[in-house]
């Protein structure tokens, strides 16, 4: 049986990511909370390693100069750039409505104001990322 190991490679890197939420969210609050596995937002950007390590292993099964590459590497910049830029900027105006509606009405449910990402969390979810990429073809390919 032949694996799809770009999507093998984005999953782990996902995995990673959010469990290093997990585990610093742990050691924050002393609570364990598996929420955090499936929440947008934080350090580091799952967004990015997961498309980081998806376009690296790309690379190295259908070559770094083929379409498909091209392709994933143009996705990846979308998403990082969609990351701190119009993501955050709706975690930043949720901050602001769930400021406002604080002290107006009660029963208006908070808005998520961990959406996007700062620029230091999508960088450290790229070096996770290419960290997976390389590191697949030399554990898997």
């Amino acid at each position: 049986m032949e694996w799809n190991n770009p999507l093998l490679a984005a999953i782990t890197a996902w995995f990673i990511a959010q469990a290093a939420k997990l585990v610093t969210g742990l050691i924050k609050t002393r609570k364990f909370d598996l929420e955090i596995m499936f929440a947008s937002g934080g350090m580091p950007s799952s967004h990015s390693s997961t498309v980081v390590a998806l376009a690296v292993v790309i690379g190295f099964q259908e070559g770094f100069d083929s379409s498909l590459f091209a392709l994933a590497t143009i996705f990846a910049v979308i998403i990082m750039y969609d990351a701190t830029g119009v993501r955050q900027a709706v975690g930043l105006q949720a901050k602001l409505l769930n400021d406002y509606f604080k002290g107006i009405r009660h029963e208006t449910p908070l808005l998520n104001e961990l959406v996007g990402h700062t620029e230091f969390q999508v960088f450290v979810g790229l070096l996770l990322g290419l960290a997976v990429g390389f590191l697949w073809p030399v554990l898997f390919l």
